[in-house]
């Protein structure tokens, strides 16, 4: 898959890579940038060789700065800049994928960039990354998710202190918050995101897609609800295995 511009896609060893790839303005989401991504997350989801996907950002300085306002700006209207940036729903696809997403974050993760990451499964910081939704100072809301996946990674509190202030805030603190799951030198920063990869890649493919969507449905359940959809598919894992071990053992 190759002819992006916007992005760069890569697929190696059952992962999927996408950097974003508008580094001389601080990978700004625009309207080209949604359209390519919107094509390769489509294209990711229904292709059984990819067992995960990483996120990156191109350049030195950030993952992304959030959305192009100078793009995006020049519908007739704040409310006609949002419907564009929603016509083709990357943050809905980014939602269901059944794959592990991965971001790779450093420098600058703001706004439409740190409401990518919040959509990913896991997300490993540089310690130079600075994180922060500033939509309120330009009297709007974070429309891409921001104010539903933010507190459900870091609690109601500290989210409405973030979203609400639009303070910004290194590295560390972020990991102290439970944004992020790792911190790590910004040399080593891609490395330690393929070594996660990896290591969800030599897993059971069919047990770490189910482990996610139990998750990711039991913690919107009542926890009894959640029980009894952890226990339905665990029989559908031991099942899909059990069938393929027979199938390993008949010489299928």
């Amino acid at each position: 898959m190759s002819g992006f511009v916007a992005i760069t896609y890569e697929k190696h060893d059952g992962v999927a890579y996408i950097v974003l790839n508008r580094p001389e303005v601080l990978n700004r989401y625009n309207i080209q940038m949604r359209d390519e991504l919107y094509q390769v997350l489509t294209a990711i989801r229904d292709d059984a060789e990819v067992l995960a996907v990483v996120f990156k950002g191109a350049g030195e300085r950030a993952f992304c700065v959030g959305a192009d306002l100078t793009e995006f700006g020049t519908a007739p209207s704040p409310i006609i800049a949002r419907q564009v940036r929603w016509e083709r729903d990357v943050w809905g696809l980014l939602n269901d994928m059944k794959q592990p997403l991965i971001a790779a974050v450093h420098g600058y993760v703001l706004g439409s960039g740190m409401e990518l990451a919040l959509f990913c499964d896991i997300r490993i910081a540089s310690d130079d990354a600075v994180f922060g939704l500033p939509e309120v100072s330009l009297g709007m809301i974070p429309a891409a998710g921001g104010t539903q996946m933010l507190p459900r990674v870091i609690g109601r509190g500290r989210a409405l202190y973030l979203l609400l202030t639009g303070d910004r805030i290194g590295a560390r603190e972020a990991f102290r918050m439970g944004l992020v799951n790792r911190v790590v030198q910004r040399g080593e920063l891609y490395s330690t995101a393929d070594e996660v990869a990896q290591m969800i890649v030599s897993n059971n493919p069919i047990a770490v897609q189910y482990a996610k969507e139990a998750i990711r449905r039991g913690c919107d359940l009542k926890l009894k609800d959640g029980l009894s959809l952890e226990g339905k598919l665990a029989k559908i894992v031991n099942t899909s295995s059990a069938n393929i071990a027979n199938c390993v053992a008949l010489g299928n």
